[in-house]
């Protein structure tokens, strides 16, 4: 099935076969997946401060943001600053703990390991 954007939100998909669906860019805040058969690498993540879900082990939704893996790994501290101000910088480094977690150890920009962005978010 091609679920590509689909919004989801609040569906009961419990039991549902979705392996081999397109859940790229979908919507599954608040979707019941419990039983469903998803396809390979794919994660609902709760209890974050964004809804997090990682679709195919290629993409990455944090909140309204949906990007490739890589996409994730290399934005520069203004895209990411442009995404939800302070908030999203933030969490960024929590963001690429969860990717680092579920789909391998990755690259981080180097502009996280600075001390104006360390004295930026402890302020």
């Amino acid at each position: 099935a091609n679920l590509r954007g689909a919004d989801l939100c609040g569906a009961n998909l419990r039991g549902a076969n979705l392996r081999g669906a397109d859940l790229c860019g979908a919507n599954l805040r608040g979707a019941n997946l419990c039983g469903a058969d998803l396809p390979d690498l794919t994660f609902v993540i709760l209890g974050e401060k964004y809804f997090i879900s990682i679709t195919n082990g290629e993409y990455v939704r944090a909140g309204c943001q949906n990007h490739t893996v890589e996409e994730w790994r290399k934005y520069s501290k203004q895209e990411i600053a442009e995404m939800d101000g302070r908030k999203a910088l933030k969490f960024y480094p929590r963001l690429l703990d969860i990717i680092d977690f579920y789909i391998g150890k990755g690259e981080r920009p180097d502009w996280l390991t600075s001390k104006e962005y360390a004295d930026e978010v402890t302020e």
